[in-house]
């Protein structure tokens, strides 16, 4: 199920949002303040963010901008439910990184469309980075008899690809170089170039989310990459493509 986080400082209306979204089939957060809002955020990451403006400690305009520029947040859906109304407002909200604004008071089955609207773009863009990168994989031409006797496999975990015995060069031209990782964040990565989310991620590794993020910001920052696209793009582009990770100890 997809998981909402809700951002207000009305307990009320966050009640009721609770509510109505989680009939809908989601998984709701909740949290008053942008403060609270990025602390839940950089613990665990939601599919989309409802947030409104006017709140105490920090506003949503501003927790919008921090999230921006924050790896993992930079491409999560963000819709601002407010009653500031104003073309300025809604223009503002939108150049620091809004993907939609409603204004209050709001029908909720408005809200639940707008929501599935953009779950159905960020699943589309997910599915155009997993084709970008099987289209831009290497193909080989199929070994002789003679090649797949003499064909053995060789691992090298420490550059995170791996060849045949036997294998000419020029039937796999692009040799990634070593990734400057350790195992763990390396298992990350070859996770995440696959469009896996840290929810699944955290699930296929057997660790928690949050660990799964660490070792994301890790890798972007050893990469010198900002985000999970940069980081499919700088795979296929090296070289790095899936089916072709080293075998687990």
């Amino acid at each position: 199920m997809k998981r909402i986080l809700v951002v207000d400082d009305d307990k009320t209306l966050r009640m009721m949002l609770k509510r109505h979204l989680e009939k809908q089939g989601f998984v709701v957060e909740e949290a008053d303040s942008g403060v609270e809002a990025l602390n839940l955020f950089k613990r665990d990451p939601p599919d989309l963010v409802v947030s409104d403006v006017m709140m105490p400690l920090m506003d949503g305009f501003e927790f919008c901008r921090r999230l921006r520029t924050n790896p993992a947040g930079k491409l999560v859906p963000f819709i601002f439910l407010s009653s500031k109304g104003e073309l300025d407002d809604r223009i503002e909200g939108h150049a620091i990184g809004a993907d939609d604004y409603l204004i209050k008071p709001f029908e909720p089955l408005e809200l639940v469309a707008k929501i599935e609207a953009q779950l159905e773009r960020s699943r589309r863009i997910h599915a155009e980075m997993i084709r970008l990168m099987q289209q831009f994989t290497p193909q080989t031409s199929p070994p002789t008899s003679t090649q797949k006797e003499s064909v053995q496999p060789i691992h090298d975990p420490a550059q995170g690809w791996h060849r045949h015995r036997g294998e000419s060069e020029d039937l796999n031209p692009m040799q990634p170089e070593p990734l400057p990782l350790t195992p763990a964040e390396a298992r990350v990565f070859w996770e995440v170039i696959q469009g896996h989310p840290n929810k699944q991620i955290a699930a296929r590794l057997v660790i928690s989310p949050r660990t799964v993020q660490t070792h994301l910001s890790r890798i972007l920052s050893k990469l010198g990459l900002e985000n999970r696209s940069q980081l499919v793009r700088f795979a296929f582009e090296h070289g790095y493509r899936p089916g072709s990770e080293p075998e687990p100890n």
